[in-house]
């Protein structure tokens, strides 16, 4: 489960942005949001969920974005380009997209992360040279790199590399590092390449396969982003799916017809020139045909296929202890279909893996105290001056003093009347007046 994600000088987040998970002091109620885990004595608290609002623009998507492009890095294991595109975010294969366009080129990108998998607290940062903004012939570099397990060091990367005791991490290391540490430390050192990450180069090869891949596996199957989501694509793909059959999900066609279907039902088909399943409508009893399929993009809402090609991702997060992270997730939904979905996520008795839902939406609904916490409910502000933005929690606020945000009072109202900021007062008046003479003009 994820506790925090750290970022700076990406895009509109030029100073260090904290995104964190990790419940505030002195917060009470709505405890189905708390998730628990244990190492040894200690207990590791997270939220399991948490909302961004803000106004267009603002960078709420660049903190998403961040998370998607910093995924990106580690499952390529170095920063350069990348020509294959796996999300509509081109930062995430072209970095001279990242640095902010007013920073110094001197300024690094961090990216940071604190999660818990496997009875393992690993913390995991890095700090990149990039260059300026749209420099991509900057000779780019790794400042630094740092690994850390259980709040111990394992190593830091800089201008030189540094261990730390790794007999923590023992089960996970390889045979015998113990009697020839020195040795492997030295070609460790040797392994480093200014582009490359050295935890999944250097450490994975001579250090610990193992936990490299326990980390890495959970970047690629828990930390789950969908960046813009009106470009989602279905994910899911059916590599043993039969050329020109229908193959129908059971589980997600019975919640489409819950959500609302204009068809009989819905299917994917694989035909012989393409390999990925394509989301197709079902129709029965068309033309004196038993059967009968068309794209559902032609004969479905735009609302029901973003539904069906995001529910799935639902199901992976509840089944296998995920963090889903979506961008807009309410765009075309019914509030209701919504609220249903994070009343999943707070079910205690259907969330036994403690997977997470994190979104940003400019649904008011969701400001309300009878469904987040305050340390759940986040805003993204931009100054107009400086250009950069900011990330805060409503649990920032405090409970006492003129701005304090005490429990059940009227979020909503009090967000529109800009008492949290994160709101732009919006009149396209003045345009139309300039365009439409005045009377006495006439």
């Amino acid at each position: 489960m994820l506790l925090e994600f750290k970022t700076k000088n990406y895009k509109s987040f030029v100073e260090e942005t904290v995104f964190s998970m990790k419940p505030a002091p002195k917060q009470k109620g709505l405890d189905y949001s708390l998730l628990i885990e244990k190492v040894k004595s200690k207990q590791i608290k997270s939220l399991c969920s948490s909302v961004i609002y803000g106004p267009n623009a603002s960078g709420k998507t660049n903190i998403i974005g961040a998370m998607d492009t910093f995924r990106a890095i580690m499952l390529r294991g170095h920063i350069r380009n990348s020509e294959e595109l796996t999300s509509p975010n081109h930062a995430a294969g072209n970095l001279q997209l990242i640095p902010n366009y007013n920073s110094k080129c001197s300024e690094p990108v961090l990216f940071s992360i604190d999660f818990f998998e496997e009875n393992l607290l690993i913390h995991y940062e890095i700090y990149l040279d990039l260059g300026c903004f749209l420099n991509d012939e900057y000779s780019r570099k790794v400042v630094r790199e740092e690994l850390r397990i259980n709040d111990k060091m394992i190593f830091i990367r800089d201008d030189r590399l540094t261990f730390g005791d790794l007999r923590d991490i023992k089960k996970l290391s390889i045979d015998d590092m113990e009697k020839n540490k020195e040795s492997i430390y030295e070609i460790a050192e040797n392994s480093l390449n200014d582009q490359e990450l050295f935890l999944q180069n250097g450490f994975k090869l001579i250090l610990s396969q193992n936990l490299v891949k326990l980390i890495i596996d959970w970047f690629t199957n828990k930390f789950m982003v969908v960046y813009r989501a009106d470009s989602l694509q279905i994910i899911k793909r059916f590599v043993d799916t039969q050329k020109k059959t229908v193959y129908i999900d059971n589980t997600t066609n019975s919640a489409a017809k819950i959500f609302g279907i204009n068809s009989n039902g819905l299917g994917y088909f694989s035909s012989e020139d393409e390999t990925d399943a394509k989301l197709f409508s079902v129709l029965r009893n068309v033309n004196n045909q038993e059967n009968a399929i068309v794209p559902a993009e032609t004969f479905e809402s735009y609302g029901t296929v973003r539904f069906v090609n995001l529910f799935p991702l639902v199901i992976k997060a509840i089944l296998n202890g995920g963090t889903l992270i979506v961008d807009e997730f309410d765009a075309s939904i019914h509030p209701m279909a919504l609220m249903s979905i994070i009343n999943i996520f707070h079910n205690d008795d259907i969330n036994r893996n403690n997977a997470q839902l994190i979104f940003n939406t400019h649904n008011p609904i969701f400001l309300n105290s009878n469904i987040f916490r305050r340390d759940e409910i986040k805003f993204v502000e931009r100054s107009d001056d400086k250009n950069d933005s900011v990330l805060y929690s409503l649990s920032d606020f405090g409970t006492s003093g003129e701005k304090g945000v005490r429990k059940h009072e009227d979020y909503m109202k009090n967000y529109f009347i800009s008492q949290y900021g994160a709101i732009k007062d919006i009149d396209f008046t003045p345009i139309f007046e300039k365009l439409i003479p005045r009377e006495d003009e006439v």
